[in-house]
């Protein structure tokens, strides 16, 4: 393993679990996302959006603002590239981001703005891109990554997330991605189309999202996965299915994977789990399911995996959210941390305690200088 020096090197590429029992017969592989630095996936878009613009000279160091539209996992990402980068950085948000994250952005020296008023299909996306446009013209300096519409978003998935995935599991019968911007979707369903053209690719839409149906507009309270407008980027003639699932499933799942599993999860990844649960039927003995989990459940410590906020937004306890299945007992500790401990360098050790010991000889040998 190296050591590393530049924080953007903490981006693990091949990290994946294999979820037993969620799938039926299939086998499901939840590509781990949420270990990389800024804690989710979406570091990987934050850096070809930005270096496209430094491509074509769009940002200066010293003198640029950046702003987007982020519930905060992509307003924390850009936070930090930005202030390693030299730039500003302004998140527009709205009441539905969590402590954590806003706090987050802010201690990577980002600015948090909230939009608080919604917008007609009822959410605050198309307010937060509202003001952006009328602090764009009050600012020429600003310059808007608009994650929505930019093809560097979806490239970041083609080039990097697809890539990881068919290097590791070459042989995909399904793929189970949650839809938001739709960036990592559309980059996904355009490099498997190109070498996995076999593959079934299934979005995974929260109820109360119009990305692929203006018609189901509803409340949505967990951030990070739906939208209340249709993403320039979304197209869904390159799927197969879209599954939608209630915020109440994905709080049960979430809770079941924290109880059963041992993986403490985000909503996004509660939801694409859900959606593969759902489905458990149409998997066999051949089937390999891959589902993005985009981020960890730290970020939902306040929300998804706290009882008060639960109860008071469906009048569910969260008690009864996991079966009571309780976790599988895993192998005895002993193997696990054998698994992990470094190997003895015996050699070296050995090396260097013959030359220490050859040091301090030579040290009492010398004659000593007469007072």
């Amino acid at each position: 393993m190296p050591i590393l020096t530049n924080p953007l090197d903490l981006i693990f590429q091949n990290l994946f679990f294999d979820v037993q029992g969620l799938a039926g017969k299939g086998r499901l592989l939840l590509k781990m996302e949420g270990f990389n630095i800024t804690g989710s996936i979406k570091i990987k878009p934050a850096l070809f959006m930005i270096n496209d613009l430094e491509r074509r000279g769009l940002l200066e160091p010293g003198r640029s603002t950046v702003i987007e539209s982020s519930s905060g996992n992509l307003g924390i990402a850009l936070a930090l590239v930005c202030a390693l980068r030299g730039y500003a950085f302004i998140c527009v948000s709205d009441p539905n981001i969590s402590p954590t994250n806003r706090r987050s952005i802010e201690a990577y020296g980002g600015q948090v703005v909230v939009v608080d008023r919604k917008d007609p299909q009822g959410g605050y996306l198309a307010s937060r891109i509202e003001h952006i446009r009328d602090e764009l013209t009050r600012n020429p300096g600003y310059v808007w990554l608009n994650q929505y519409a930019n093809p560097a978003n979806r490239q970041a998935h083609a080039d990097w997330t697809a890539m990881e995935i068919l290097n590791e599991a070459p042989n995909i019968s399904h793929l189970y991605v949650g839809s938001g911007t739709t960036g990592t979707l559309m980059g996904l369903a355009q490099r498997f189309a190109e070498l996995s053209p076999t593959t079934e690719i299934v979005a995974v839409e929260p109820e109360g999202s119009v990305t692929f149906d203006p018609t189901r507009a509803g409340r949505r309270l967990i951030p990070g996965i739906g939208t209340s407008r249709k993403p320039e980027l979304a197209d869904s003639s390159v799927l197969d299915r879209i599954v939608y699932v209630s915020e109440v499933d994905t709080v049960r799942t979430c809770h079941k994977m924290a109880r059963r599993h041992g993986l403490l999860l985000g909503g996004s990844t509660g939801s694409v789990l859900a959606a593969v649960a759902a489905d458990a039927a149409r998997f066999d003995a051949t089937s390999t399911i891959v589902a993005i989990s985009p981020d960890l459940g730290d970020k939902y410590l306040e929300t998804i995996f706290s009882p008060d906020w639960v109860q008071n937004s469906y009048g569910v306890n969260t008690a009864v959210l996991a079966d009571g299945t309780p976790l599988l007992p895993c192998e005895p500790l002993s193997g696990v941390i054998a698994r992990h401990t470094p190997p003895h360098p015996a050699a070296a050790t050995a090396t260097r305690s013959t030359a220490y010991a050859a040091a301090v000889g030579a040290v009492r040998e010398r004659p000593r200088a007469d007072p």
